[in-house]
């Protein structure tokens, strides 16, 4: 699957105040740009979506009225043995900033699965995505680089 890429898939709902403001507010985040909409729209003309939320904005919905189930994340569905992961690295480029109203869409492809690897928490299989978030309108807001390890747990010694 390394150079395979997913059709875009579109956020179900669009980037909030409402829930900027929760982010900051669980953080403890008093930066003006999260609260102040006045200030917000003149230094990034809306609030500004805070760069930790990035990921949040394109979690499907667990369930819709259609009955349509959620699409998996495609470094999921990678056919490998494993019977859990965890996010082994992630790096973020923010090209420009997301604020309140833009609606994004991401674009996955997975760009390397690493040969068998035997690690402390088990063995199993690297596998580095790349994904590219964009507005309604094409511009490339963020670019994350995603490395999961898949991998099936060793056995606990006691």
């Amino acid at each position: 699957m390394v150079g395979t890429r997913t059709a875009p898939r579109y956020a179900g709902t669009a980037v909030s105040a409402a829930r900027i403001q929760h982010f900051a507010s669980m953080v403890h985040d008093a930066n003006a740009s999260y609260w102040d909409e006045e200030f917000a729209q003149r230094q990034w003309g809306g609030l500004p979506a805070p760069p930790a939320m990035l990921m949040g904005w394109l979690i499907p919905l667990p369930w819709l009225p259609s009955g349509e189930p959620p699409t998996a994340a495609i470094a999921l569905k990678v056919p490998l043995p494993g019977t859990t992961f965890i996010n082994a690295a992630n790096e973020v480029e923010l090209p420009t900033v997301i604020v309140d109203g833009d609606r994004l869409h991401v674009v996955e492809e997975v760009i390397s699965v690493s040969p068998h690897k035997r690690t402390r928490v088990g063995s199993g299989h690297f596998v580095e995505t790349r994904d590219e978030f964009r507005r309604q309108d094409g511009t490339l807001v963020a670019v994350n680089r995603n490395t999961l390890f898949r991998f099936t747990p060793a056995p606990v010694s006691r």
